[in-house]
């Protein structure tokens, strides 16, 4: 198999075909490329098994082939494989793609090749909340007319509509690109932003020495940043930066910040006076989705924009009316006894630590249910996930724990959830592990009483939503 592949101008005359087409970073990728024109196929684990059929419905309605992941859809050289750099060769697209000498891509290759193509970009980098900012940043692009296109791996619910169910893309017109991109696998090093905007730098798929390169070439080569200017690790990067916009809510010191005094957290919002301590400028922000982690997020956003030529202003005013991205502390619904489900993307301890926080801002117990996304991620992350739920919740609070998600494939399954929620009960919380998750919404269903708030948390899974949804109307029965 070949690594040689055309330009962007030209790959938009090559057939792709992606190897897990369904995945929160192929899908939305899949679609910018269909909608420009492009000859789109691709097969799923989740396709073969019936998991997720509104998806891939939607897929195929807009002109992507699917097929079952057993090689058939592999028919020609001239098609592009893009496929996880994870993904064995024994699956049958990666054999039959190398039989047939087609060109190899990851995701993020791919990406970078449209990414750096574009006139203007914006890359919103870090260990947490990249989703959120970007969804924020493309929107505000949006409504400044920029046209933006946007890659992000949540649905942007702005942007949702009859024919764009699952909008975790949007393509645009106006030259402006805005795309999270990911540190995990090192493929931020791939991307040459105009803008660069990192959020914070914590324990996640790397060590903290990795993380630290990484993300100050990533300021390196920009030639305009944006940094957290609360978050240390992130300050300590500033200097790799050409040129700098600092936010913060705390750090007085920031371009950008928050006026002390003004925050109004909510249930479901929170409001803050913004400066602009450059101009000595103040505007309000009625932000609907709640925590100072988003207010965070919505800080992030506006000084994206400001790098890339959109007044604090305008950008402030566009962020009253975003509508947030699913799974992102999306609320599902409250039952007739007074109990609210909500659906959430936490699945590293800070994700998870920003979500619990928010929810004991306000009176009521929390019922957590966590569904790891791996059991790499586990081994690699689970002390420190221990720690966040035994530290952020009580002894009143509840914490289940489920089996790791699997879909196959040779990782080591040695070290599972039990030992997490060991260590989360030695440390003074309130833990199960129940390997079953039907199981799982069974206890939580026994055990929820009237003022409960159940999260459902958890990565990688799109079948999470429905588990959300399902025990909603379990608990209204």
């Amino acid at each position: 198999m070949t690594d040689n592949i055309a330009k962007p101008s030209d790959l938009l005359s090559r057939p792709f075909f992606f190897c897990g087409i369904g995945g929160s970073g192929m899908l939305p990728l899949a679609c910018i490329l269909r909608a420009r024109g492009a000859d789109i196929g691709g097969s799923d684990r989740s396709f073969d098994a019936g998991r997720s059929a509104a998806k891939f419905a939607w897929l195929e309605r807009q002109g992507i082939a699917l097929f079952p992941q057993d090689g058939s859809g592999v028919t020609s050289a001239e098609q592009v494989l893009i496929a996880s750099a994870a993904i064995e060769d024994s699956v049958p697209e990666v054999a039959r793609a190398r039989d047939l000498g087609c060109a190899r891509m990851s995701r993020a290759e791919l990406l970078a090749e449209l990414f750096n193509a574009a006139p203007d970009s914006i890359a919103i980098g870090g260990t947490s909340g990249k989703s959120t900012v970007t969804g924020m940043t493309g929107w505000i692009m949006a409504e400044a007319g920029r046209d933006p296109t946007i890659m992000n791996g949540a649905v942007m619910k702005n942007f949702v509509a009859d024919d764009a169910p699952f909008a975790s893309a949007r393509t645009g017109d106006g030259g402006m690109f805005v795309a999270e991109v990911d540190e995990s696998d090192g493929s931020i090093a791939l991307y040459r932003p105009g803008v660069a905007v990192l959020l914070n730098v914590s324990l996640d798929h790397k060590s903290m020495d990795e993380l630290r390169s990484l993300f100050g070439n990533f300021l390196a080569v920009a030639p305009r940043g944006a940094i957290n200017a609360d978050d240390a690790e992130s300050m300590a990067l500033a200097a790799r930066a050409q040129a700098v916009t600092r936010f913060a809510i705390d750090n007085e010191e920031a371009d950008i910040g928050v006026v002390p005094g003004t925050i109004v957290q909510k249930p479901t919002g929170i409001d803050a006076t913004i400066v602009d301590r450059r101009a000595d400028t103040r505007h309000d922000l009625q932000l609907k989705q709640p925590g100072r982690h988003n207010l965070a997020n919505a800080l992030a956003a506006i000084a994206a924009a400001d790098a890339a030529g959109v007044s604090v202003a305008d950008a402030v005013a566009a962020l009253s009316r975003f509508e947030g991205l699913r799974r992102r502390f999306d609320v599902v619904g409250t039952s007739a006894r007074n109990i609210t489900v909500i659906d959430d993307f936490g699945h590293n301890p800070e994700k998870c630590a920003a979500t619990l926080r928010t929810l004991k801002a306000h009176p009521g117990r929390v019922i957590a249910f966590f569904q790891p996304h791996g059991y790499g991620p586990l081994r690699q992350m689970g002390m420190e996930l221990a720690e966040t739920f035994a530290k952020v919740l009580n002894t009143d609070d509840r914490v289940i724990f489920s089996d790791p998600v699997y879909f196959g494939g040779t990782t080591d399954r040695s070290v599972g959830s039990e030992r997490i929620v060991a260590a989360i009960n030695e440390s003074g919380g309130n833990a199960e592990h129940i390997a079953d998750r039907g199981d799982c919404a069974d206890r939580i269903v026994q055990i929820a009483q009237a003022g409960d708030r159940i999260v459902i948390m958890g990565a990688r899974d799109d079948t999470l939503s429905q588990f959300a949804h399902d025990l909603l109307m379990r608990l209204d029965r």
